[in-house]
């Protein structure tokens, strides 16, 4: 029996999706010497890489950008957002000085999307951090890092603000230091709690820093916004129990509110500094600075979700012996009969659009926010190929329309959210898995020259663009 019900979306709701330069653009056009953080970690380790792919060519999108164009006006997208790199735009890191083939380039692919519809979002930072800044100066355990961070981003609004009005920060601040230092699954290895929280809060008062350019300079005139794409985990306790509760608020107080606090309300959590302080790890940090991330808070969060984080509290004694970490707190926990994307091994959860958006409406203060990154992520997409060549991803759709219904409902409960981006446009490589799972609206063909086929999903996104409203079987509709 079809229980199918229509949604419609918002008035002034848009539809796009997300890619990152690093991702995306590969190597053309870079110097020797303008490697990325990223670039560095796959020249590394280039073994660890799914197949041996890596940023190298990615999608070629540098080469191929006004052909991607016309694609995103064919699958619908009404905002694209994409990052800066860093490394490709500042020749001279220290004097920061521009690399005027790479601001040509920059500015063509603003023009191009602008005249085809398509409204650009620029992030600043998507793990783009220039690998000579890491190798000679600590990456962004470094406050002169930050400061080189600050003017970077000033000859990136002198150029392009005047034709860009939405601009962030940072995507995912939490996550290299989290991978790199905290968890040591990322080149080079090193577990270092301290030297992961430094990387938060600098990356917390660099974002600060550049509020104060983008407003002190004019560069929001015209109605330019500037924000921070963050990826916060929709933490669930076991149990209603109290040491489960306090588990997963200790977890959110480490992995959400450490930046969301700042970002929105302009406070560092003074539990945070305790605990850290308790534990021999807290980050430096002055009061002039918390003066600083105080005054120069977000006008728009972006915010990237894709499964739920379940914990529960610790059962046995933390080792004395090994460095502090978050886990100190909780463990993670695995829901019984929890629906699964077994590529990913994520799980699947719609509610946490839901749940999320009336965190954003009922303690930050109902901050315009948007889903920056949503999507799922597929092996071996070609097994779903129909006669036609075309990859038939009805559980991509599926996927997407689940996630939509939900955020749609917040909405109608007066959450302030005004969008929706896919993750990704096209397939594109990802950190370590390469293009092992695939994301795109689009796909990358790499055994013919990268070529790109819309999936069936393309179509279909084009049709949510264009008639503002998709259909769903509500058969399953309440989750627990």
């Amino acid at each position: 029996m079809s229980n199918k019900k229509v949604y419609e979306l918002p008035k002034d709701f848009f539809v796009g999706a997300a890619v990152s330069a690093w991702q995306t653009e590969g190597w053309s056009g870079k110097k020797d010497g303008q490697d990325s953080y990223m670039d560095l970690w796959y020249k590394s380790t280039p073994e660890l890489w799914h197949d041996g792919y890596g940023p190298t060519i990615a999608t070629d999108f540098y080469n191929r950008y006004k052909e991607d164009v016309q694609l995103m006006k064919k699958v619908g997208l009404q905002s694209f957002r994409t990052s800066i790199d860093w490394s490709r735009f500042i020749i001279n890191y220290e004097t920061v000085e521009v690399n005027e083939e790479a601001a040509q380039y920059y500015d063509n692919l603003i023009d191009e999307l602008i005249a085809n519809g398509i409204e650009p979002m620029i992030c600043l930072e998507h793990y783009e951090l220039p690998a000579q800044l890491f190798l000679n100066h600590g990456g962004w355990g470094s406050k002169h890092v930050v400061e080189l961070y600050v003017k970077y981003a000033e000859e990136v609004f002198k150029r392009y603000s005047h034709k860009v009005k939405k601009w962030f920060t940072f995507n995912e601040p939490i996550v290299v230091q989290t991978r790199i230092f905290l968890d040591s699954i990322r080149y080079p290895f090193k577990q270092d709690t301290q030297t992961a929280m430094q990387w938060n809060y600098n990356k917390i008062l660099a974002t600060a820093k550049v509020i104060n350019v983008f407003k002190e300079g004019g560069y929001n005139k015209d109605g330019g916004k500037i924000g921070v794409i963050l990826n916060p985990d929709v933490c669930y306790p076991r149990s209603s129990a109290k040491h489960d509760v306090e588990a997963a608020d200790k977890f959110d107080l480490f992995f959400n509110r450490i930046f969301l606090d700042p970002s929105i309300k302009g406070e560092v959590p003074a539990e945070l500094i305790s605990i850290l302080k308790e534990h021999n790890c807290c980050f430096e940090y002055t009061e002039e600075e918390l003066e600083i991330i105080k005054n120069n808070t977000i006008d728009v969060l972006g915010v990237n979700i894709y499964a739920p984080t379940r914990v529960k509290a610790r059962n046995e004694a933390w080792n004395p012996n090994v460095p502090f970490h978050p886990s100190y707190f909780f463990d993670k926990h695995e829901l019984q009969g929890r629906k699964m994307n077994p590529f990913r091994g994520w799980e699947i959860y719609p509610k946490v659009m839901y749940d999320f958006a009336i965190r954003m409406k009922e303690e930050y203060g109902n901050i315009e926010w948007f889903i920056a990154e949503n999507g799922m992520g597929v092996e071996n997409e070609y097994k779903y190929k129909n006669q036609e060549g075309v990859i038939q991803d009805d559980y991509r759709i599926e996927f997407i329309s689940d996630h939509l219904r939900w955020l749609l409902k917040g909405i109608e409960e007066g959450s302030n959210c005004t969008g929706y981006m896919l993750w990704a446009f096209t397939d594109n490589v990802s950190p370590q898995n390469a293009f092992k799972n695939r994301y795109g609206l689009v796909e990358i063909n790499l055994e013919d020259n990268r070529n790109r086929k819309i999936k069936k999903s393309g179509e279909w996104y084009k049709k949510l663009s264009e008639e503002r409203k998709f259909e769903f079987d509500d058969f399953n509709f309440e989750y627990k």
